[in-house]
């Protein structure tokens, strides 16, 4: 029984975030962001204060993830390195989507398995799990949800690019091949 529930989870998974991924914001219109402070992985305060003026790219996560975040979080590394690379000042931030379980220091670890750079990204928490679902929903556009059924939280894909004025201007599937190549041409243009 627990296998079909399983299954039948991972099956609704998969249809939400292909329907998920079909709803971006397409770079045809910018989107300003509310204010927001959470805490993050080294425990202290993070909100939009400490990214104003700054190109940011932002996800969703959270760390006992069994499906699709080690290997977005693996993508956010490789984008960290290639803008430090190319000396190309970019914050990342990603947020939980699993709050009561995600504390700061399971969020520095989760991070360590990935990068041990931490001087430009900030992973979240310190939000209830209603707040994130709202959060993500009226300023992302994008579905969370926790079934009560399981330990593995239904979230977007996607990648998210937030120009200096807390606009969010783009997304980004983390599966397209070109992604990368198309982030970095779209924060180049955002400098």
């Amino acid at each position: 029984m627990r296998c079909k529930l399983k299954n039948a989870l991972s099956l609704f998974i998969v249809l939400s975030l292909g329907f998920l991924s079909a709803c971006n914001l397409n770079g045809n219109e910018s989107y300003q962001m509310k204010s927001f402070t959470f805490i993050n992985q080294k425990g202290q305060d993070f909100g939009v204060e400490d990214l104003n003026g700054k190109v940011w790219i932002a996800d969703f996560i959270f760390t006992s993830c069994e499906t699709v975040c080690p290997p977005m979080t693996a993508n956010m590394a490789s984008l960290q390195k290639k803008f430090k690379s190319e000396d190309i000042p970019v914050e990342f931030v990603s947020m939980s989507v699993d709050p009561a379980v995600d504390t700061p220091d399971k969020l520095k670890s989760f991070m360590g398995k990935f990068t041990e750079d931490d001087s430009n990204w900030n992973m979240l928490t310190g939000y209830s799990q209603q707040e994130i679902e709202e959060f993500a929903r009226d300023e992302f556009q994008t579905l969370i949800q926790k079934p009560e059924s399981s330990d593995q939280v239904i979230h977007g894909t996607n990648f998210y690019l937030i120009n200096q004025n807390g606009e969010i201007v783009n997304d980004y599937s983390f599966t397209q091949g070109d992604g990368f190549e198309k982030i970095i041409a779209d924060v180049k243009k955002q400098l």
